[in-house]
């Protein structure tokens, strides 16, 4: 007996853009409340704790992406998605290099809302800052740059949520 009765996948009309072009970062333990409906596969409601906006990371267009991997272990049973984003930021400076590894310190677990270039965002709980790379180029042109990796896993794939919502993540509240 099937868990779920099969959905259609309609083929779209809409142009299909590749890339992301911003991303809200948190702290997990600074979500106060959160609503997911799961025949959506959507956040319909967020609230941070008092005083904990969301930071914006913003970064050169064609540089930055994500990936949502299923892993399904016939075998065991098991499900889930690895969840990896990848932020580059251009030239090297004292102030990344501070907030990446205040980023990544304690091993701390994150909430990333990413936007991508088709006006959509995206939800991705519980990531864990796993690799920095990145330099000063080889050549002038080259440019400096860090290379920032956040991985995480879930049951789910990514959820979406308005940009009213993701829009309200960076605001304090009192």
């Amino acid at each position: 007996m099937a868990c779920n009765e099969l959905e259609n996948i309609i083929k779209s009309c809409d142009n299909n853009t590749g890339g992301i072009y911003t991303a809200y970062v948190g702290d997990m333990d600074d979500i106060a409340s959160i609503t997911e409906d799961q025949a959506t596969w959507s956040i319909t409601a967020m609230t941070l704790a008092a005083l904990t906006p969301a930071m914006s990371f913003y970064f050169k267009r064609n540089t930055s992406n994500y990936t949502d991997e299923a892993t399904n272990d016939l075998i065991a049973g098991s499900s889930f998605y690895t969840k990896t984003i990848n932020l580059v930021f251009h030239r090297r400076d004292a102030d990344k290099s501070k907030a990446i590894k205040i980023l990544g310190e304690g091993q701390r677990y994150l909430y990333v809302v990413v936007g991508d270039a088709n006006g959509t965002f995206w939800y991705f709980p519980y990531m864990q800052l796993t690799a920095v790379t990145g330099g000063s180029g080889t050549a002038r042109a080259d440019g400096s740059n860090y290379n920032v990796t956040l991985v995480g896993m879930d049951e789910f794939a990514a959820y979406t949520m308005s940009e009213a919502i993701a829009s309200s993540l960076l605001v304090a509240t009192s």
